[in-house]
Protein backbone atom coordinates (compact mmCIF):
# COMPACT_ATOMS: atom_id res chain seq x y z
CA UNK A 1 0.00 0.00 0.00
CA UNK A 2 1.44 3.31 -0.81
CA UNK A 3 0.74 6.63 1.00
CA UNK A 4 1.23 10.17 0.58
CA UNK A 5 0.49 12.65 3.36
CA UNK A 6 0.74 15.80 1.16
CA UNK A 7 1.07 18.96 3.29
CA UNK A 8 -0.35 22.64 1.30
CA UNK A 9 -0.40 26.06 2.14
CA UNK A 10 1.00 29.09 1.29
CA UNK A 11 4.16 29.78 3.87
CA UNK A 12 4.16 33.51 2.95
CA UNK A 13 0.78 33.82 3.68
CA UNK A 14 0.90 33.93 7.62
CA UNK A 15 -1.60 30.61 8.61
CA UNK A 16 -1.94 29.07 5.41
CA UNK A 17 1.53 27.80 5.74
CA UNK A 18 -0.35 25.14 8.31
CA UNK A 19 -0.24 22.25 6.18
CA UNK A 20 3.57 22.61 5.13
CA UNK A 21 4.62 23.27 8.62
CA UNK A 22 2.84 19.90 9.65
CA UNK A 23 4.74 17.93 6.89
CA UNK A 24 8.23 19.67 8.09
CA UNK A 25 7.68 18.81 11.59
CA UNK A 26 6.64 15.24 10.53
CA UNK A 27 9.75 15.11 8.14
CA UNK A 28 12.26 16.19 10.59
CA UNK A 29 11.46 14.21 13.62
CA UNK A 30 10.20 10.85 12.14
CA UNK A 31 11.35 8.22 9.93
CA UNK A 32 8.33 5.97 8.35
CA UNK A 33 8.50 2.47 7.39
CA UNK A 34 7.80 1.41 3.90
CA UNK A 35 6.29 3.51 1.47
CA UNK A 36 5.23 6.32 2.99
CA UNK A 37 5.99 9.55 1.19
CA UNK A 38 5.74 12.98 2.86
CA UNK A 39 5.40 16.39 0.44
CA UNK A 40 5.26 20.18 1.32
CA UNK A 41 2.84 20.61 -2.09
CA UNK A 42 2.75 24.03 -1.05
CA UNK A 43 0.55 25.42 -3.76
CA UNK A 44 1.79 23.76 -6.80
CA UNK A 45 -2.26 22.22 -7.61
CA UNK A 46 -2.53 19.93 -10.65
CA UNK A 47 1.50 19.93 -10.98
CA UNK A 48 0.87 17.40 -8.01
CA UNK A 49 -0.81 15.33 -10.18
CA UNK A 50 1.59 12.54 -10.45
CA UNK A 51 2.14 12.10 -7.25
CA UNK A 52 -1.43 10.73 -7.44
CA UNK A 53 -0.74 7.88 -9.41
CA UNK A 54 -0.59 4.68 -7.65
CA UNK A 55 -1.63 5.93 -3.84
CA UNK A 56 -3.46 3.90 -1.80
CA UNK A 57 -4.06 6.29 0.67
CA UNK A 58 -4.05 10.05 0.42
CA UNK A 59 -4.09 12.27 3.68
CA UNK A 60 -3.40 16.17 3.04
CA UNK A 61 -2.98 18.67 5.86
CA UNK A 62 -4.35 22.26 4.99
CA UNK A 63 -5.72 25.53 6.67
CA UNK A 64 -9.13 24.97 5.54
CA UNK A 65 -11.51 28.09 5.76
CA UNK A 66 -14.22 26.30 7.54
CA UNK A 67 -15.98 29.82 8.55
CA UNK A 68 -15.25 28.50 12.81
CA UNK A 69 -12.97 30.09 15.56
CA UNK A 70 -9.37 30.20 14.54
CA UNK A 71 -7.97 27.22 15.60
CA UNK A 72 -10.25 24.61 15.20
CA UNK A 73 -9.15 21.28 14.33
CA UNK A 74 -10.86 19.52 11.39
CA UNK A 75 -11.01 15.83 9.79
CA UNK A 76 -12.98 14.97 6.91
CA UNK A 77 -13.33 12.13 4.87
CA UNK A 78 -14.18 10.33 1.75
CA UNK A 79 -17.12 11.96 -0.28
CA UNK A 80 -16.27 15.24 2.13
CA UNK A 81 -13.14 16.40 0.99
CA UNK A 82 -14.51 17.40 -2.63
CA UNK A 83 -17.29 18.75 -1.20
CA UNK A 84 -15.49 21.05 1.57
CA UNK A 85 -12.84 22.10 -1.30
CA UNK A 86 -15.76 23.60 -3.32
CA UNK A 87 -16.49 26.25 -1.31
CA UNK A 88 -14.37 26.57 1.54
CA UNK A 89 -10.74 26.90 1.50
CA UNK A 90 -7.18 28.54 1.29
CA UNK A 91 -5.91 30.67 -1.55
CA UNK A 92 -5.22 27.25 -3.62
CA UNK A 93 -8.35 25.91 -3.35
CA UNK A 94 -9.16 25.45 -7.02
CA UNK A 95 -6.20 24.12 -7.50
CA UNK A 96 -6.85 21.11 -5.00
CA UNK A 97 -10.52 20.53 -6.31
CA UNK A 98 -9.00 20.57 -9.55
CA UNK A 99 -6.64 18.54 -8.70
CA UNK A 100 -9.00 15.31 -7.42
CA UNK A 101 -11.35 15.94 -9.68
CA UNK A 102 -8.61 15.29 -12.81
CA UNK A 103 -7.18 11.84 -10.56
CA UNK A 104 -10.63 10.68 -10.17
CA UNK A 105 -11.07 11.53 -14.19
CA UNK A 106 -7.44 9.49 -14.50
CA UNK A 107 -8.80 6.40 -12.37
CA UNK A 108 -5.91 7.44 -10.13
CA UNK A 109 -8.92 7.99 -6.95
CA UNK A 110 -7.57 6.63 -3.36
CA UNK A 111 -9.07 3.66 -1.00
CA UNK A 112 -8.70 6.32 1.57
CA UNK A 113 -8.96 9.90 1.54
CA UNK A 114 -8.50 11.82 5.00
CA UNK A 115 -7.85 15.50 5.51
CA UNK A 116 -6.94 16.98 8.76
CA UNK A 117 -6.97 20.78 8.49
CA UNK A 118 -6.78 24.16 10.57
CA UNK A 119 -9.07 27.09 10.71
CA UNK A 120 -7.54 30.06 9.77
CA UNK A 121 -7.02 33.27 11.80
CA UNK A 122 -5.11 35.27 9.05
CA UNK A 123 -4.00 34.32 5.68
CA UNK A 124 -2.10 37.98 5.05
CA UNK A 125 1.44 38.43 3.89
CA UNK A 126 3.88 36.88 6.55
CA UNK A 127 5.93 33.73 7.08
CA UNK A 128 4.84 32.95 10.93
CA UNK A 129 2.15 31.15 11.49
CA UNK A 130 -0.32 32.93 14.10
CA UNK A 131 -0.23 31.83 17.39
CA UNK A 132 -3.89 30.57 17.82
CA UNK A 133 -2.95 28.31 14.48
CA UNK A 134 0.65 27.44 15.75
CA UNK A 135 -0.46 25.94 18.94
CA UNK A 136 -2.45 23.66 16.49
CA UNK A 137 0.04 22.08 14.53
CA UNK A 138 1.08 19.47 17.54
CA UNK A 139 -2.00 18.24 17.81
CA UNK A 140 -2.47 17.90 14.24
CA UNK A 141 0.51 15.81 14.11
CA UNK A 142 -0.26 13.62 16.68
CA UNK A 143 -3.57 13.20 14.63
CA UNK A 144 -1.91 12.65 11.74
CA UNK A 145 0.54 9.71 13.21
CA UNK A 146 -2.56 8.01 14.24
CA UNK A 147 -3.95 8.29 10.83
CA UNK A 148 -0.87 6.79 9.60
CA UNK A 149 -0.95 4.35 12.07
CA UNK A 150 -4.54 2.96 11.47
CA UNK A 151 -3.43 2.43 7.77
CA UNK A 152 -0.56 0.09 9.20
CA UNK A 153 2.19 2.49 8.55
CA UNK A 154 4.73 2.07 11.55
CA UNK A 155 7.46 4.86 12.34
CA UNK A 156 10.27 5.75 14.79
CA UNK A 157 11.65 9.14 16.18
CA UNK A 158 14.52 10.21 14.07
CA UNK A 159 18.28 11.12 15.49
Amino acid sequence: MSILVLGLGNTIMTDDGFGVKVITTLSSRYNFQGPVQLLDGGTLGLDLLPYLENIESLLIVDALDMRDEPGKIFRLQGDEVPRAFASKLSVHQMGLQDLLAVAELQGHVPHNLVVWGVQPECIEMSTELTATVAAAVEPVVVKVLEELQRWGVRYEKSG
